[in-house]
């Protein structure tokens, strides 16, 4: 879906280089934002055949953020999550391997990144109503991995199956505790008021460990786990106005 190449580097360097705004009417706006998010959150990886991850055991979330607002297309903002992962290979009739691995997991994840939103529109200087954007970033996710393959039908593998000498290695691997992750997604803004917007996103986090839901060889080792989030919110502008004064702009 996304290659783990992927950097928002350059993502940020454009900003950093248009963040100045030379128009030369007066603009006013509120410079900071404070938001609540609340949305489910997907685990993505090998306990689950479904391309767009675990749906059966989407997870709750909250998180909460601070935004600053650099000009008319781009902000910043700075985001941190709580949330929960789980899958269970019990629940999938097929493959019919499934049910005899039976392996499965939950993890707590809290999540602090900061993301660059890019404003379609061009109109965060604007009173629309919709405003869909972009967003790109990076961060850390501190996990906490509960994993369980107590219910393996080990007889149905057989003695020499790399499922079972693949979970040995597992067994012994420790899962990891903070991980990086580079957050891509889309969302959509509707401003109720001058101050007060609601907003709803899609974000998926690329990551960097095969060990989210605590097993690789006894897996699918070549592909890394992912998850992702989907999520509604309410975020409130605050600050006085900013009277802004650019230099004209010969034509």
């Amino acid at each position: 879906m996304f290659s783990n190449r992927f950097t928002p580097s350059a993502f940020f360097i454009v900003a950093l280089f248009i963040s100045y705004d030379g128009f030369s009417q007066e603009s006013s706006l509120r410079k900071w934002e404070a938001g609540i998010n609340i949305g489910g959150y997907i685990y993505q990886g090998d306990l689950t055949p479904n391309p767009l991850g675990s749906i059966e055991t989407i997870q709750p979330g909250i998180g909460i953020s601070a935004t600053r607002i650099l000009n008319r297309a781009f902000s910043a903002r700075l985001l941190f999550n709580v949330s929960r992962l789980a899958a269970d290979e019990s629940i999938y009739k097929t493959p019919a391997f499934r049910q005899q691995r039976n392996l499965s997991f939950t993890a707590s994840v809290k999540e602090l990144t900061v993301l660059l939103h890019w404003n379609i529109m061009g109109s965060n200087y604007d009173e629309r109503k919709f405003e869909p954007y972009l967003f790109a970033g990076g961060g850390v996710s501190f996990l906490n991995i509960k994993r369980d393959y107590s219910k393996i039908n080990a007889p149905y593998f057989g003695e020499v199956s790399p499922v079972l000498s693949g979970l040995a290695v597992d067994a012994a691997t420790q899962t990891p505790k903070v991980t990086p992750v580079i957050p891509v997604g889309a969302g959509l803004r509707y401003n109720l008021s001058e101050r007060i917007a609601i907003n709803g996103e899609a974000s998926y986090r690329l990551m960097y460990t095969d060990y989210l839901d605590g097993f690789s060889k006894s897996g699918n080792p070549k592909m890394k786990d992912h998850y992702s989030s989907v999520t509604i919110g309410v975020a409130y502008k605050f600050g006085s106005k900013d009277k802004r004064y650019g230099c004209p702009v010969a034509n």
